[in-house]
């Protein structure tokens, strides 16, 4: 790999105005596996490519609930995603412990943010090898937030990050005006349909290597693996029957 006298620490710029460590921990995000984030006016939705090691491993989890009204999916270092999944439940109990009240998603995603920063201008330190899709809903809506190692987060109507993540990302910008009235099967069937495009050539979507995770106005955080998400694998199915006819 090719290394320079600015890569040996975070808190170090280059001439150029760049933090390599940084960058090479943005890097680890797009070595994960893909993940899908999108809302309409009332649901907000992740939908995950799981894998395993190995076939004696069982698949890893992707999609992590942190309160009633918010979870996380990860692309990267599932370590430091487990790290900053406490962090944010500590947060949430805090948040009701304190003020009686869940904490608003903006704030949450904000918090880690926060976290993320520190790393990046204290010597010792390593940044997040870790990306994040943040869903919840609060008192203003559904919400999808991406946070990154550098520790900027962004909020969006719909994002993919992780390995091949551009491809989803394209098939987002092509539809993310019809996702506001989408109902939550259409939301997630179309998470699926972007999800899809970052597989590689000759792999599908199924029970066991897929997640699916959904909040709503009506809905708390709730999360399917397995059979559990047969039920829309196989509407994606239906509607991929019902445009080649």
């Amino acid at each position: 790999m090719f290394r320079n006298q600015y890569d040996n620490d975070s808190s170090t710029w280059s001439p150029q105005g760049r933090i390599f460590q940084v960058e090479y921990a943005s890097e680890a995000v797009k070595q994960g596996s893909a993940v899908v984030g999108l809302k309409s006016k009332d649901h907000a939705v992740l939908v995950a490519v799981k894998r395993s090691p190995n076939e004696l491993a069982s698949y890893q989890k992707k999609i992590i609930r942190i309160d009633d009204h918010m979870g996380i999916a990860m692309a990267g270092l599932t370590s430091d995603a487990r790290v900053l999944s406490n962090y944010l439940r500590t947060e949430a109990m805090r948040s009701k412990m304190v003020y009686g009240r869940a904490l608003p998603v903006g704030r949450a995603v904000n918090a880690i943010g926060d976290k993320a920063q520190t790393n990046t201008q204290e010597y010792g330190r390593r940044p997040y090898g870790v990306g994040l899709l943040v869903i919840g809903h609060d008192d203003t809506g559904p919400h999808l937030y991406e946070f990154n190692p550098s520790g900027i987060v962004s909020e969006y109507y719909a994002y993919s990050i992780g390995s091949r993540s551009q491809s989803a990302r394209t098939n987002l910008e092509r539809n993310f005006e019809t996702f506001q009235d989408m109902s939550l099967k259409e939301l997630i069937v179309q998470g699926l349909r972007s999800l899809r495009d970052t597989l590689q050539q000759g792999k599908q979507l199924d029970a066991l290597n897929t997640s699916i995770g959904f909040v709503g106005k009506d809905n708390k955080m709730t999360i399917l693996d397995g059979q559990d998400t047969q039920e829309y694998l196989d509407l994606l199915d239906e509607g991929e029957a019902m445009d080649t006819e």
